[in-house]
């Protein structure tokens, strides 16, 4: 029985995450309707943390707690999910034509800092500097697209504000407002405690690195709110949704989370990551950046494709 406690830690530790973003986006959206912020800015700024919120506590409680492995590999493993596996599944559904308005320099974009993010992390240590350079970069592009000047990957004021009409439950009282948004603010920062103690445990009982839970367990479980999302998406044949979420969740993994993250701490690179890792997450990007600069059409045999280049990736790096 012991030995499923690990697992179990793992399992709470992931559901607290993501039903305490999922209260903090509801309490959050509550909140700027109530105090008169305009969707466009909510959806720019509410929904892009929100759903980055566990990716964010995980890695931050992770560098804390001493294990910057399960950080950077929640990053990278997160980045390579939501192409092979979130993308994925939703084009068994529905074929997916990535022909959407400004998708292909969103799509760009995001291959740009993924490119950044790998050359950053073949310099063995990802430092402060880098960290601040990373959230420069965000802050500068955020403040862009606010203005309209700029199609910002995550923050693009036409796919939050589509992601917004598929919220349920807003509240609009005062007292239901504080209530979501206070769960949300303690349930994230227990279940980040949960999977890391749970994550750790599980490394050491498999005889793993924690890099490789990190990559595999971790990320696939804070990936899940953009597999729902995408899901709900396909079923509804809103497809600029699909491809917005994802390519925005990788753009905001790198320049959110690997940003605060380096931030806060000095994060050593593992040599495993540079063997492998960066590279299927390099790869990853550049198929879907493909996709969109030739307006293909992601079709069901492709979908399947992407599966089983994602269950091959995680049974190599085990």
């Amino acid at each position: 029985m012991l030995e499923f406690i690990p697992y179990m830690k793992l399992v709470g530790g992931l559901a607290y995450l993501l039903l305490g973003g999922d209260l903090l986006v509801r309490g959050a959206i509550g909140l700027a309707n109530r105090t008169g912020i305009s969707p466009m800015v909510a959806g720019l700024t509410i929904v892009a943390a929100g759903t980055s919120a566990p990716e964010l506590m995980v890695s931050v409680y992770s560098v804390l707690s001493g294990f910057p492995e399960i950080a950077l590999g929640n990053i990278i493993g997160s980045n390579i999910a939501n192409v092979l596996l979130v993308l994925g599944v939703p084009a068994l559904i529905v074929p997916i034509a990535c022909t959407e308005p400004g998708i292909r320099s969103q799509a760009l974009f995001m291959l740009a800092v993924t490119g950044l993010f790998v050359i950053l992390c073949l310099l063995g240590t990802l430092t402060r500097v880098h960290g601040l350079m990373l959230l420069g970069i965000l802050v500068g592009g955020t403040l862009m697209a606010l203005r309209g000047q700029f199609s910002m990957p995550g923050v693009d004021a036409e796919d939050t504000e589509a992601q917004l009409s598929m919220v349920l439950g807003i509240p609009d009282k005062g007292w239901e407002i504080a209530l979501l948004s206070g769960l949300g603010i303690v349930m994230l920062p227990l279940g980040a405690d949960l999977t890391v103690a749970g994550s750790v445990d599980i490394a050491r009982g498999l005889g793993v690195s924690e890099a490789v839970i990190g990559a595999s367990l971790v990320a696939f479980g804070t990936s899940l709110p953009e597999l729902s999302t995408t899901l709900v998406a396909a079923f509804h044949r809103n497809l600029a949704v699909v491809l917005g979420n994802v390519i925005g969740s990788n753009v905001l993994n790198i320049l959110a989370i690997a940003g605060i993250t380096a931030t806060i701490t000095i994060v050593p690179v593992e040599a495993g990551f540079l063997e492998l890792d960066i590279w299927v997450m390099l790869a990853a990007a550049l198929i879907l950046t493909g996709l969109a600069a030739f307006g293909l059409t992601l079709s069901r045999l492709s979908g399947a494709v992407l599966l089983l280049g994602y269950l091959l990736y995680i049974r190599a790096i085990f």
